[in-house]
C-alpha cells in the first residue's frame, strides 16, 4: 500500500516548483509520481502524418520524486506526514499523523 496514491491532493516541498500544489495523475516508476501542472517542460516534438499528431513545441508535465511531495491535509491546508492503521474490521487504512484522522479513499 502506497502513502501517496492516484487523485491525491498533494504540495511540492522541493524543486522549482516549491509551494505549488497539484493532484497526482500516475505513477510513472516506482519512486516517481506526475502531478497535474507541476514540472511543466517545453517538449520539442516531431509529428507524425500517420497517426495525426502535429510536430512543434508542446507543454509536457514531468516525473517528480515521491519524497518531493507531501499529501495536503484537508483540514489544515498544510502538507501532512501518513500513517498507516488497522480499524476494528481489520481493514488497512491511511491516517494523518497530526490528527489522526483517516483519509478517506
Amino acid at each position: 500500500m502506497r502513502k501517496i496514491k492516484v487523485g491525491d491532493d498533494v504540495i511540492v516541498l522541493a524543486g522549482k516548483d516549491k509551494g505549488k500544489y497539484g493532484k497526482v495523475i500516475r505513477y510513472t516508476t516506482k519512486n516517481k509520481v506526475v502531478v497535474e501542472n507541476i514540472n511543466v517542460v517545453k517538449r520539442h516534438t516531431k509529428g507524425n502524418p500517420m497517426q495525426g499528431t502535429p510536430g512543434g513545441i508542446i507543454d509536457k508535465e514531468m516525473p517528480i520524486h515521491v519524497s518531493n511531495v507531501a499529501l495536503l491535509n484537508p483540514t489544515t491546508n498544510k502538507p501532512d506526514r501518513v500513517g498507516f492503521k488497522f480499524l476494528e474490521d481489520d481493514t488497512k487504512v491511511r491516517y494523518f499523523k497530526s490528527n489522526g484522522e483517516v483519509i478517506a479513499e
